[in-house]
């Protein structure tokens, strides 16, 4: 079984199985209140599941884009639990499980199928005025990541490549299915393109320094 947790929007916990199939989801909408609320749906998950820690083989964590300080709550939580269990944690960023979301059956809204090549941007608020974007194309039914996350000035008017429109004029993403994130990384180990040996290691997509820095030190005084 695989854990997912994704604190990059609100909160977000599922529970798949090797194969992919969800097992149990629960979200908490709230962009804020991460640490309030994830011990909760962490036991949610986990009763509606009807499984138990022992059972959880990898989890995934979402990596962002997201603010500092929401990222952190999720990513900690996650690696707590993987180096509780003594079992691999699998980085995936936020934006792949949205882009997975949007061809999935399963997630995407009813006569949403993607097209064989055409591009997907997931586009997500960054806050201070400003959108995370990526953009995917759908090869064999999956989508390819092509632009890599990135900021865009939520008041730009240049249009995103191979869109022919602004980012603020394509459809939000407005949460992240952790389910979604839970099946990348399910896809990912049974196809061996993770190294798990170097998952911890994965640096989270703040995409800005956070707002918070370490002092640079006592001021001389004069006499």
């Amino acid at each position: 079984m695989i854990l997912g947790i994704d604190t990059s929007i609100g909160t977000a916990v599922a529970i798949v199985d090797p194969a992919g199939r969800v097992r149990a989801e629960a979200v908490s909408p709230d962009p804020r209140g991460h640490a309030e609320v994830i011990g909760d749906l962490l036991v949610r998950v986990f009763g509606d599941a009807g499984v138990g820690p022992a059972e959880i083989t990898a989890v995934a964590a979402g990596m962002g884009p997201g603010p500092f300080t929401g990222l952190r709550v999720g990513i900690a939580a996650a690696r707590a639990f993987a180096l509780g269990r003594g079992i691999p944690l699998i980085p995936v960023a936020s934006h792949d499980a949205a882009a997975r979301a949007h061809v999935d059956p399963e997630f995407a809204s009813p006569g949403a199928a993607p097209v064989e090549g055409e591009p997907i941007a997931i586009v997500t608020d960054a806050r201070r005025r400003e959108l995370a974007v990526s953009v995917y194309r759908v090869e064999n039914g999956m989508p390819v990541r092509i632009v890599d996350p990135h900021l865009v000035p939520r008041a730009a008017t240049e249009p995103l490549d191979l869109f022919g429109a602004p980012a603020v004029e394509l459809a939000e993403t407005t949460s992240i299915s952790a389910a979604a994130l839970a099946r990348v990384a399910a896809e990912r180990l049974a196809s061996g393109a993770i190294d798990i040996a170097i998952g911890d290691a994965a640096e989270p997509l703040y995409l800005r320094a956070p707002d918070v820095t370490v002092p640079a030190g006592p001021k001389k005084v004069g006499t």
